[in-house]
């Protein structure tokens, strides 16, 4: 029996349905996990998304993009395949795409987490299948996040610090997904919220799906560097190092990413203060997903995909790397983030 999908120059291609799951160049059909640019590319014909997502994928793609969207859990067939989409747990309308053909499954999981504390998109739902294509983005046992809880009260504190000090605080965090996450968690009580161009358009995406979020400001909208005194300020990770901060005067700086999880890491990033993070399943997410899966054969793609291979291997699974040009939205900046 031929393989449900398979591996193209285009990206995983289901023949049964003849449409590409996050394709890497423009096609006829795109089933797409998220809106992230490394897995959500402009330029093709017709795309499928969930509900949710809609708003921050027609921002991405244009006004012109022919977008199609469903329900979690709801199944559509495409040609000879059974189509459904469930929670990934990654961002705003995030999806594990699910695709059955002659009775075998698969799901391709892109992007996810499974934190469950997380109110700004829906939480990661195991689907069983009989082959689990999985990210592995953090795929190394080092990887274990902090409960969200005392990371918000982190930054909380380290923002009330800063302004007693006198201080603006900013935090870079990705534009999509992270920085609203960062945002639902700060005290509006403590000051003033603004946020780059690249975020504050994120934001009106999340908000118009229902998400509830802190008021925030356009932080292109004063100049005067005594105003900023206090205020906390979120941007991309692009606009680290730019002349764009000098207007904030007297600024502390935080990057918010599960990499700051390693030593030297907030040190060659130049900033003052990292938060540990991340919108990717730690070591104990991966395996927990993927043991709840009940699949018999494994697929690990981009990150530190070796370890999790060896590991799923000895403990008897089928087990293999899947190369993919899936990039790391934590590593890599999105060229629309520029102010």
């Amino acid at each position: 029996m031929a393989d449900v999908l398979e591996l193209t120059d285009l990206g995983l291609y289901c023949p049964a349905g003849d449409f590409y799951v996050d394709p890497w160049r423009p096609v006829d059909r795109a089933v797409i996990t998220h809106a992230h640019a490394d897995h959500a590319r402009p330029g093709s014909k017709r795309y499928l998304a969930t509900d949710p997502g809609r708003h921050v994928l027609q921002a991405r793609m244009g006004p012109d993009a022919v977008i199609e969207t469903m329900p979690f859990g709801e199944s559509t067939t495409i040609g000879d395949a059974a189509v459904s989409l469930h929670p990934a747990g990654h961002i705003l309308g995030s999806a594990q795409v699910r695709v059955e053909v002659g009775g075998e499954v698969w799901v391709v999981a892109g992007d996810y987490k499974t934190d469950e504390t997380d109110n700004t998109c829906a939480t990661f739902e195991p689907v069983r299948c009989d082959t689990f294509v999985t990210e592995s983005t953090f795929g190394l046992p080092v990887y274990q996040w902090p409960k969200q809880v005392d990371l918000y009260d982190e930054i909380n504190g380290w923002w009330a610090a800063n302004k007693e000090l006198g201080r603006t605080s900013v935090v870079f965090a990705y534009a999509l997904g992270k920085s609203q996450r960062v945002l639902a968690g700060l005290d509006s009580s403590i000051g003033e919220i603004y946020c780059h161009g690249a975020v504050q358009t994120c934001n009106k995406g999340y908000r118009a799906a229902g998400v509830e979020l802190p008021e925030t400001q356009y932080a292109g909208r004063k100049d005067d560097k005594g105003e900023w005194s206090g205020a906390m300020i979120l941007a991309p990770p692009s606009a680290l190092g730019s002349t764009w901060l000098r207007k904030f005067g007297d600024y502390a700086t935080a990057f918010a990413s599960g990499w700051m999880q390693l030593r030297g890491t907030r040190r060659r990033k130049g900033v003052d203060r990292g938060f540990v993070l991340s919108d990717h399943a730690d070591w104990p997410g991966l395996l927990s997903a993927i043991e709840a899966t009940g699949a018999g054969r494994v697929l690990v793609t981009h990150g530190v995909g070796t370890a999790l291979v060896r590991f799923l291997t000895e403990k008897g699974v089928e087990a293999h790397q899947l190369k993919t040009f899936f990039g790391d939205d934590e590593e890599t900046p999105d060229p629309s983030e520029a102010e």
